[in-house]
C-alpha cells in the first residue's frame, strides 16, 4: 500500500509549540497514580537519598532546583539500573529564619510577639509552616522529583520530635551533653545565640579610635586602639605584653577607665602583639572572646554592658538605653570632649553578621546547652581521612576537613526561640543545677523526687527549659529519624548501600555511643 507521507503529516493537527504545562501535569499524574516512586524493602539492594530538607521559610531558589535535579538524576539512574531505589522527601522547621519571618509577618498586622504566649506564637508558627510548607513540596513535583511523598517527612512531625527528644536524654546521661555558662554567639535582633556556621564574616571600614588612659596617681597616660569604644565602659583591665620594653614602666600600675572612672590593673600577657596597633590592649572580658581567655588567666572581673537586644544596661551610665551604634557614636563624642581622644583612622577589617537577620554579632557570656564534640568527631575523621568510606570531590577539600574536625568547638544547641523542640530539662529549685533532663513531665518529676529526696514535689513544681534545640541537632537526626530508625531501631531493615555514606557516618557514631548497631537499612 503506497502511504503519501506529505498528506498524511499535512491533515495531522499538530500544536504549534509545546505545552510544558499540559505534558508535566499529564506525565506527573501518572507516575503518582501508578506510584512508580514508592518503595518498600524487598531482595533488590537498595538506593536511598534522604532530601536536604528545604526550610519553610518561603519558596525554592535556583539552588534548591540544581540540588534537586542532581538528586533525581541520581536515584532515576538507580531505579533504571534495578536498585531497589528510595528518596524520601521532606522539610525543615529553620527554627531562626522561620520565626524571624513569623515575627515580621506578625509585626506587620500590629501583633507583638512578646505579647503572645508560647502556644499561641506556635499557632502562627504553624500556620506559615502549612502554608509555605505545601507550596515547597509542590514545587518539588513541578521541578518532576521522582520522590517518595508517601514518606515525607517534617522535622517538627510528632514521631521526629520524639526522637530529638529521645537522642538529647541519652547523649545528657552519658555526659555528652551539658550545660555550661560559656561565650557565644548572639544575635540582638534575634535574641538567640547562633553556631559558627551560622555567622557570616563580612568585610567591611570602621572607624580606629586611638583613646588615652590615665595612669592611677600619675599625670602620664597610655593610649589603646578600639573600633568600639562603647566597650570602655566594660573594661576591666589594661594589658601589655610582658616583653615590650616600652612599657617596663607601666608593670604593676593601674589605669582609670574614662567616663566610667574604673581603676583597673595593668596586666601582662603574651597574647598581646607588640607591633600591632599601641601595643596596650583594653581587655572587656564579657564582649571579647580573646579577652574571656584572658581575663580568665588573670582572674579579671566580667562587667556585661549589654542588654540582649544590644542596648546598653545600667553600666552604661547616662548612656544607658542606647542602642551601641549611637552609643558608639556619643560616646566617641563625649572621649573627644575630654580630650582623651587622640585621634581616628578608617581600617577595614571583618566584622561576623547573623546570616538570617544580618545583624552584627556579640559575643556574650551565657547560660547555655552544649554538646561535646571530642568524641563525635573521631568516628567523622576516620571515616573520611583514614578509612576512605567517604570521599570527597575534589579531594583538595580533604584539607578543609581536616581542619573543620581538628578545631572543633564544643556544640552550642540551645536557641532562646519559641519555634523548635523544646528541651527536656525541668528546673525544679533556684540553684542553677536545680533541674533534671527526661523524656516526659512525669518521668522527670521521679528523677527531681530521687535527686532530693522530697516526695512532696509535685509536677507544677517543675518549669521546663524554655530554650528549644538547635535546628541542626533534629537534622543531624534526620537520616535516622525519617525511617523511624531512633525510636524503633529494630523495625523492618535492609543492609545499607554504600551510596548514602553519610548515614555509614552516622551509624558508626551511633554504635560508639549507644553499643552495637548495624549499618543497615533506611527505611521500613
Amino acid at each position: 500500500m503506497h502511504i503519501n507521507v506529505q498528506k498524511l503529516f499535512q491533515s495531522m493537527t499538530i500544536p504549534s509549540k509545546y505545552d510544558a504545562k499540559n505534558v508535566e501535569n499529564k506525565w506527573y499524574d501518572y507516575w503518582m497514580t501508578h506510584k512508580y516512586f514508592h518503595s518498600v524493602p524487598d531482595e533488590r539492594e537498595p538506593y536511598t537519598i534522604v532530601i536536604p530538607p528545604p526550610n519553610v521559610t518561603g519558596v525554592l531558589h535556583m539552588g534548591h532546583m540544581l540540588n534537586n535535579t542532581i538528586q533525581d538524576v541520581l536515584i532515576r539512574r538507580a531505579r533504571l539500573k534495578g536498585f531497589n531505589a528510595c528518596w524520601v522527601p521532606g522539610t525543615d522547621h529553620a527554627s531562626i529564619a522561620t520565626e524571624a519571618k513569623v515575627v515580621a509577618k506578625l509585626k506587620a498586622q500590629g501583633i507583638d510577639k512578646n505579647e503572645l504566649s508560647r502556644e499561641e506564637f506556635l499557632a502562627h508558627a504553624w500556620e506559615w509552616t502549612h502554608e509555605y510548607g505545601g507550596v515547597i513540596l509542590e514545587q518539588l513535583k513541578k521541578l518532576g522529583c521522582s520522590c517518595d511523598w508517601d514518606r515525607t517527612k517534617f522535622t517538627m512531625d510528632d514521631d521526629m520530635n520524639e526522637a530529638v527528644i529521645k537522642v538529647f536524654v541519652e547523649l545528657f546521661n552519658k555526659g555528652l551533653i551539658y550545660r555550661g555558662y560559656r561565650m557565644v554567639n548572639w544575635d540582638p535582633v534575634a535574641k538567640t545565640t547562633l553556631s559558627d556556621e551560622e555567622v557570616v564574616h563580612i568585610e567591611c571600614t570602621d572607624t580606629l579610635y586611638y583613646v588615652k588612659y590615665q595612669i592611677e596617681g600619675e599625670n602620664g597616660f597610655v593610649t589603646i586602639a578600639t573600633t568600639r569604644p562603647e566597650t570602655i565602659l566594660g573594661d576591666t583591665a589594661v594589658c601589655i605584653n610582658p616583653n615590650d620594653e616600652r612599657f617596663i614602666h607601666l608593670k604593676g600600675k593601674k589605669v582609670i577607665v574614662p567616663i566610667c572612672n574604673r581603676v583597673v590593673p595593668i596586666i601582662e600577657d603574651d597574647y598581646v602583639d607588640i607591633e600591632f596597633g599601641t601595643g596596650c590592649l583594653k581587655i572587656t572580658p564579657a564582649h571579647d572572646v580573646n579577652d574571656k581567655q584572658i581575663g580568665d588567666r588573670h582572674n579579671l572581673e566580667i562587667i556585661d554592658i549589654f542588654n540582649e537586644d544590644a542596648t546598653l544596661n545600667s553600666y552604661g551610665l547616662h548612656h544607658q538605653g542606647k542602642d551601641r551604634v549611637v552609643a558608639r557614636k556619643d560616646i566617641a563624642k563625649e572621649l573627644e570632649d575630654l580630650g582623651i581622644l587622640v585621634k581616628t583612622e578608617e581600617i577595614t577589617h571583618k566584622v561576623g553578621t547573623s546570616e538570617r537577620t544580618k545583624a552584627v554579632i556579640e559575643p556574650r557570656l551565657s547560660d547555655q546547652w552544649f554538646l561535646k564534640m571530642e568524641d563525635l568527631v573521631k568516628p567523622a575523621i576516620q571515616s573520611v581521612l583514614v578509612d576512605k568510606d567517604i570521599k570527597l570531590f575534589p579531594k583538595k577539600f580533604e584539607n578543609t576537613y581536616r581542619h573543620w574536625m581538628e578545631n572543633i568547638r564544643d556544640w552550642n544547641i540551645s536557641r532562646q526561640l519559641l519555634w523548635g523542640q523544646q528541651i527536656p530539662a525541668y528546673f525544679y529549685g533556684d540553684e542553677k543545677n536545680d533541674f533534671v533532663v527526661a523524656e516526659s513531665k512525669e518521668e522527670a518529676l521521679k528523677l527531681a523526687q530521687e535527686k532530693t529526696g522530697d516526695r512532696r514535689l509535685k509536677t507544677e513544681d517543675l518549669k521546663q527549659e524554655s530554650d528549644v534545640v538547635d535546628t541542626w541537632f533534629s537534622a543531624w537526626l534526620w537520616p535516622m529519624s525519617v525511617f523511624d530508625g531512633i525510636r524503633n531501631p529494630e523495625n523492618d531493615r535492609q543492609s545499607i548501600s554504600t551510596v548514602f555514606d553519610l548515614n555509614q557516618t552516622f551509624a558508626r557514631t551511633w554504635e560508639r555511643l549507644n553499643g552495637p548497631w548495624e549499618v543497615q537499612a533506611l527505611y521500613s
